[in-house]
């Protein structure tokens, strides 16, 4: 099993609902033009990369959302406009990227292969993307320094912790090496927790990108579906500071993306241990 990349069990045919249908076909194909333009205009001005403004960039993000049909709603307090800051999220879709990006842009860790992608490998690599290599275990003392060297000046790092998409029914657990960047840096994180809904308010998986679904068939299904909305809850921002190790780190910011409780320590002022609430669940393996 990669450190970086846990295998998850979702799969198109267990969990994702479809939301094909012929009446959809011409709404779906007028929503795919309209983000294909804004792809477009994104690779061309990706030379600029970070000397793009922020609220563009924002901007920019909540615009493809849109054009793919699908509503925003974002809750809580605005994320820090400056500074180093690990931005942590659980991870459904290939729309919660633009979504993360919506909250504050940042750069994106992003698996090696996304290198090799037509279009979005180039885009990505453009925009400041950290690549990782999933399988080899000895380059991941070296990704956490160069993570925390990024975050120590003072930019954001946007990462999924859970390592693989899942449906939005079921989910993983927070791995922990990228916390250990956070800490090394002595940076906050900002836990965000994304949600999927239907037109009715209940969770939708049609957005879901998980297993061997193939990108164009969950940009095919968000494009279909009618009245999609992608909540956004930006939730209180974790300092590093009490936290004794990436362990309870990863454990407090998983609490609150994943909305799970069990009992762990952190260190309060002085060195007394509390005992808090964080996720339910097996320990994060890395």
């Amino acid at each position: 099993m990669s450190v970086w990349l846990p295998g998850a069990p979702c799969t198109p045919r267990a969990c994702v609902e479809a939301t094909a249908s012929v009446r959809a076909v011409p709404r779906a194909v007028l929503r795919l033009l309209a983000v294909a333009a804004l792809v477009l205009a994104g690779i061309v001005l990706s030379p600029l990369g970070r000397r793009l403004p922020a609220g563009a960039v924002r901007r920019w993000s909540r615009a493809v959302v849109g054009a793919a049909g699908v509503r925003i709603r974002v809750t809580g307090a605005a994320a820090p406009p400056v500074g180093g800051l690990l931005l942590v999220a659980n991870h459904i879709s290939w729309l919660d990227i633009p979504l993360l990006a919506a909250v504050r842009p940042a750069r994106m860790l992003a698996k090696a292969e996304i290198r090799r992608w037509p279009v979005a490998g180039a885009l990505t690599a453009r925009g400041g993307a950290l690549f990782i290599d999933r399988d080899r275990l000895r380059a991941l003392p070296g990704t956490v320094a160069r993570i925390a060297g990024v975050l120590r000046a003072g930019q954001a790092v946007a990462a999924f912790p859970e390592g693989s998409t899942w449906c939005g029914r079921a989910q993983g657990h927070f791995r922990r090496a990228v916390f250990q960047a956070a800490l090394d840096a002595r940076v906050p994180v900002q836990p965000v927790r994304i949600r999927y809904r239907d037109s009715w308010g209940a969770a939708s998986t049609a957005p879901a990108y998980v297993g061997d679904d193939s990108l164009a068939a969950s940009l095919w299904r968000v494009v279909s579906v009618r009245g999609l909305v992608a909540e956004v809850e930006v939730l209180p921002l974790i300092e590093p500071d009490g936290h004794r190790d990436r362990r309870t780190l990863a454990r407090a910011a998983e609490a609150r993306s994943l909305g799970r409780t069990r009992r762990t320590h952190v260190l309060a002022p002085g060195g007394r241990h509390l005992v808090t609430r964080a996720p339910v669940g097996r320990r994060p393996d890395a």
